[in-house]
């Protein structure tokens, strides 16, 4: 029997709490237990976004908390800021530009962090920018950008900081309350071991105060009825019951592991997964690699061929690459539930593919390379 793995970044895999959690049966969310829940979640989420601030629960994938970060705090004509760095810095463009938003695109190269240096240039020569849109971890490239640097640009402006933590929340550190974040927006199916369809987003009062002269058309996503419903503990519409039941699972997890522990954890595995890449011929392709997810390209084989086989063969699903680094990168998952011991079975077999494509490896060298980083 050929059992399955999930290496991607996102969906990751679910803890076993987590899956006995969604066999529940339903409950009503109109109700005082679901409502407790709900409280349960609101003080977890908190907890792991390090925030004393609301953090709103919708149900949608983590793309429609970015949608209602563009709609509920921007005006038609407003200019925001884009980093533009991979995939998701142009989700971020393409969602500004289709609510008439002005964007001024801080475009950097694949795999390389934006230079505060530069952000704080672009915001002093345009002082009318009412919004910066950043990433924590840029998935598509597997590069952690540096959050703390840019808030402490953003926290004393009359702008707004926006980072997009779908991926790197739970891995990448983050201390929301403490680098001055005003908005962090997250989803359910990486970080927090869930299903898709949750996303999350925390508001500080900076960003409150922008909900009440925002313009932009919105409905199903408005943040001030989010926000009015939360204060009950309750929400606007149909919530995602059973998501939310196990969202506490998975936030008990993170709690009794300790947040800062997990980051450490996850660094660990970070460096430890790019040494054993790199004893078998790969270079790590981020500047700034995320502790999330690890991209790495190799000369002579096409990933894609990786990516396809071990899924196919072997039951592994890692990622590959994403527009123009399709065919150029594998992209490896350390995030929510996966461990070190999930990483070294993924190594073993990428072996196996590597030596079936024709690549000149020593089979065990990437498992020798990763226990002696992380067990030291």
């Amino acid at each position: 029997m050929k059992h399955t793995y999930l290496m991607t970044p996102g969906p990751s895999p679910l803890a076993g709490p987590v899956k006995e959690a969604l066999a529940k049966d339903i409950i009503h969310h109109r109700t005082d237990e679901f409502k407790k829940i709900l409280q349960e979640a609101h003080q977890g989420l908190k907890y792991v976004f390090s925030t004393d601030n609301p953090v709103l629960i919708l149900a949608c994938s983590g793309t429609g908390a970015m949608e209602a970060s563009v709609s509920n705090l921007l005006s038609r004509n407003d200019k925001a800021l884009v980093i533009v760095g991979g995939k998701f810095g142009q989700r971020w463009k393409d969602i500004c530009s289709s609510y008439g938003v002005e964007t001024v695109c801080m475009e950097i190269n694949w795999g390389t962090s934006p230079d505060p240096k530069e952000i704080e240039r672009i915001l002093n020569d345009s002082p009318d920018i009412k919004a910066v849109y950043t990433t924590l971890c840029e998935t598509s490239t597997a590069t952690v950008y540096d959050i703390k640097a840019i808030a402490s640009i953003t926290r004393d402006r009359d702008v707004l900081l926006i980072v997009d933590a779908i991926s790197g929340l739970g891995q990448d550190v983050l201390k929301t309350d403490e680098w001055g974040v005003d908005v962090v927006v997250s989803g359910s199916q990486k970080g927090l071991m869930l299903p898709p369809g949750l996303s999350f987003i925390s508001l500080n009062r900076k960003a409150e105060v922008a909900l009440a002269t925002s313009n932009l058309a919105k409905y199903y996503f408005s943040l001030k009825k989010a926000l009015k419903s939360y204060q009950n503990d309750d929400t606007p519409y149909t919530p995602s019951v059973s998501l939310v039941v196990a969202l506490n699972e998975s936030l008990k997890i993170i709690k009794e592991d300790g947040l800062e522990n997990r980051w450490k954890e996850f660094q660990k595995i970070a460096q430890a997964t790019q040494d054993a890449l790199k004893e078998l011929g790969f270079s790590i392709f981020s500047k700034s690699p995320s502790f999330s997810v690890t991209a790495a390209a190799i000369e002579g084989i096409d990933t894609q061929a990786i990516v396809k086989k071990m899924r196919k063969e072997y039951g592994i699903s890692i990622a590959g690459g994403q527009d123009a680094l399709k065919g150029k990168i594998i992209r490896i998952a350390h995030m929510g539930y996966i461990n070190s011991q999930d990483v070294i079975m993924c190594l073993s077999i990428l072996e196996k593919v590597l030596a079936d494509l024709g690549a000149s490896i020593e089979i065990g060298s990437s498992l020798k390379a990763f226990q002696e980083a992380y067990y030291g």
